[in-house]
């Protein structure tokens, strides 16, 4: 009997360690996602120092979209159907081209927490969409948690540089959020077409081929550019563009999307501690209040689904 239970017992642990393995590599990606999109505010704000917005996105996801294609080449991605040219267009350019030029002319308008948490309001225009466009029900919970957001919302715009002191391009980071929110929306209704990472390498590339308007004159500012400038654009185009979409859809393979989205709103503190480090910003109480009032309001509203 000994002999017969002891590789029951064996192959118990080792699953059992294979599970925590699995869970530890789980949560090692999270935190790297969450460091690489709590990178991108302050990373943006040193990139317009040399570079006009329109550039600045442009090059980084020239950057993201070389990395996307080694990636594509090595696991031998499958070929977009050719009635799928126009929606994977869509998904690019709602979550690459107006998303980031959006971010990159609202940024120099607000700090770079203030930034962060705005984009967080992402779930909020997300139930907007659910119900005018998509004619989903949407209940009186969700209502309430979308009316607390929005006024979080207002006061992180008010309280970033002070009452009587509000910026307007603080909207186009809301555009930014808004345009995330449409690809979402759509991405998820349309995922079953192809896996993860097929359909982040044919996002960016949809997203960057829309970016090349903004071609002439991007060489020179790359050469004028300072280096430690480049170096901050290089960061951006590898890690936030590129790591950690691949590090996200890795995550959501492994864990249950809405625990995964959950994770995200540790973003903003993340990104807050990274601004100050890298550009001495110390976001204003009113901010925070906002933080904590917008925050709270998604993960209600993720709670309650």
């Amino acid at each position: 009997m000994s002999v017969v239970s002891e590789p029951v017992v064996i192959a118990s642990g080792g699953q059992e360690l294979n599970v925590r393995w699995q869970g530890v590599k789980v949560a090692l990606a999270t935190v790297f996602v969450i460091a690489c999109w709590g990178y991108s505010p302050a990373g943006i704000r040193i990139g317009l120092l040399a570079y006009d917005p329109g550039h600045l996105a442009l090059l980084r996801f020239l950057i993201a979209s070389v990395f996307m294609a080694l990636i594509a080449s090595s696991m031998k991605i499958s070929l977009p159907r050719l009635r799928d040219l126009p929606l994977l267009a869509v998904l690019g350019f709602f979550a690459v081209s107006l998303h980031h030029i959006a971010l990159n002319f609202g940024q120099p308008g607000v700090s770079a927490g203030a930034s962060s948490v705005l984009i967080q309001s992402m779930p909020l225009f997300t139930a907007l969409l659910a119900h005018f466009v998509f004619k989903e029900q949407v209940n009186a919970w969700r209502w309430f948690c979308v009316t607390w957001g929005l006024v979080g919302v207002g006061i992180v715009i008010l309280g970033d540089r002070g009452f009587g002191h509000v910026d307007a391009r603080a909207l186009l980071i809301l555009l930014a959020a808004f345009s995330w929110s449409l690809y979402f929306s759509l991405q998820r209704r349309h995922s079953h077409r192809y896996d993860g990472l097929t359909m982040v390498c044919y996002t960016v590339w949809a997203g960057t081929f829309f970016l090349l308007v903004y071609l002439p004159g991007l060489v020179g500012e790359i050469v004028n550019a300072p280096l430690r400038v480049n170096v901050a654009v290089g960061v951006l185009g590898l890690f936030p563009s590129a790591l950690a979409y691949l590090a996200w859809a890795y995550v959501l393979k492994h864990m249950e999307a809405s625990r995964a989205t959950m994770s995200l709103y540790l973003t903003p503190p993340m990104a807050i501690a990274i601004a100050s480090v890298l550009l001495g910003e110390i976001p204003s109480p009113m901010v925070i209040v906002g933080a904590v009032v917008v925050l709270s309001s998604v993960v209600a509203l993720n709670l309650r689904r």
